[in-house]
């Protein structure tokens, strides 16, 4: 896999680096860190824009076209919203008067959920600038959550609840738990028979130990999946397929479940991927392949048949690898680092070539062309700065 670019541990000063790829296009990568700032790559490592907040990065998340990044901060209760299109930025107030903790946008229209440490809920409509202010959604700090494909809205919260609300904010369904819920989803849980409400199921790590399945189709019989103690905490997980779930455990396990009732909680695969430890899943659909990070290398596996490796990734330069997430369309795969570095690979090239008389011309990187004379057994690069192909 070939490196296109590298962000060193002096982009956002001493600590973590924390990022998100725009949706659909991948053209751009907004990253964070603990000096004050936001700034936006493109996708050859170029920075294109920077946004200084009044305090920390709280979080950030573009919408669903990937034409707005939201950002939130530790000090104020301002929205800054970027647009990709005309690369500029705006002001919103939320009119939330504590510290603004979580925000996420809806998968289906241009709705933005902003959630705080006290528990209260904005609900703001892009595009029709309406603010629903919901105050005491929850009696903690709101930490995490999903919008369904029915544009419901979850939320799991310090005070060990988890509420589903419908898009004005209603709450619609509650459940309690026991311990801190944390990566909250939506997906479809597999029944007999073909559930009416698609992703009928709300997915919540709990405590870090315990992978808790709550379907709306039975909410009287929630199910929480234990897994061996010598896979350590649970660090991340994905749904992908007909109902499975990926999961990625501390101690460098790589397990796959099904959700399925006639095999719930089987391993159907279970793999070390590292030896000291894990800290990063994710799962491109577009490539049909999945990937661990942990110690100093990125494994990749094919999702139809996760027994093969399909790649390995080794960064030499950094031994602390945090977090790892691709492209919509899978061609790039950015990876971070506990000490603030990122890298990003290049992980599928598009196709694309000409042939003229005796000579081929064929993409050989993002901005590298080959050109080779099959008669004369000649080869030459040509490199092209600023055109991205298709």
């Amino acid at each position: 896999m070939k490196r296109v670019f590298r962000l060193s541990e002096k982009t956002h000063g001493p600590g973590g680096i924390y990022f998100s790829w725009q949706k659909t296009l991948g053209n751009y990568l907004a990253t964070t860190g603990f000096d004050h700032n936001v700034k936006i790559y493109d996708r050859h490592g170029e920075q294109r824009d920077e946004i200084n907040l009044p305090g920390m990065c709280a979080s950030l998340g573009w919408d669903k076209d990937g034409d707005t990044l939201a950002i939130i901060n530790d000090k104020t209760g301002v929205v800054f919203l970027w647009d990709a299109n005309g690369q500029r930025t705006a002001q919103l107030d939320s009119g939330l008067k504590d510290t603004l903790s979580f925000l996420l946008w809806s998968k289906r229209a241009q709705q933005l959920a902003i959630g705080t440490a006290k528990g209260n809920l904005l609900v703001y409509n892009h595009q029709t600038s309406r603010k629903i202010p919901i105050l005491g959604k929850h009696t903690r700090k709101i930490t995490c959550g999903a919008w369904s494909s029915q544009n419901l809205l979850a939320l799991g919260s310090e005070d060990k609840t988890i509420t589903i609300s419908n898009a004005e904010g209603d709450t619609v369904r509650q459940t309690s738990v026991r311990a801190e819920p944390a990566d909250l989803q939506f997906s479809e849980m597999k029944g007999d028979e073909r559930s009416m409400m698609g992703e009928n199921t709300v997915s919540v790590v709990i405590g870090r130990k315990t992978l808790f399945l709550y379907n709306m189709n039975d909410p009287e019989n929630p199910i929480e999946l234990a897994f061996q103690q010598r896979y350590g905490s649970i660090v991340a997980y994905k749904w992908y397929g007909d109902g499975y779930i990926m999961i990625g455990f501390s101690q460098g396990y790589f397990v796959v479940i099904s959700t399925h009732m006639k095999e719930i909680g089987q391993e159907l695969f279970q793999a070390r991927n590292h030896k000291d430890s894990l800290t990063s899943i994710a799962i491109s659909l577009s490539l049909n392949k999945a990937a661990s990070c942990g110690d100093n290398c990125v494994k990749i596996h094919d999702l139809s048949d996760l027994k093969e490796m399909y790649a390995i990734i080794t960064v030499e330069e950094d031994r602390t690898l945090d977090k790892m997430a691709w492209t919509d369309d899978g061609q790039l795969m950015a990876v971070s680092t506990t000490k603030g570095s990122l890298n990003v690979y290049l992980t599928k090239l598009p196709l694309l070539g000409e042939a003229y008389q005796t000579r081929i011309a064929y993409l050989t990187s993002l901005l590298e062309v080959t050109i080779q004379d099959s008669v004369n057994q000649v080869s030459s690069l040509c490199w092209v700065r600023h055109t991205r192909p298709g």
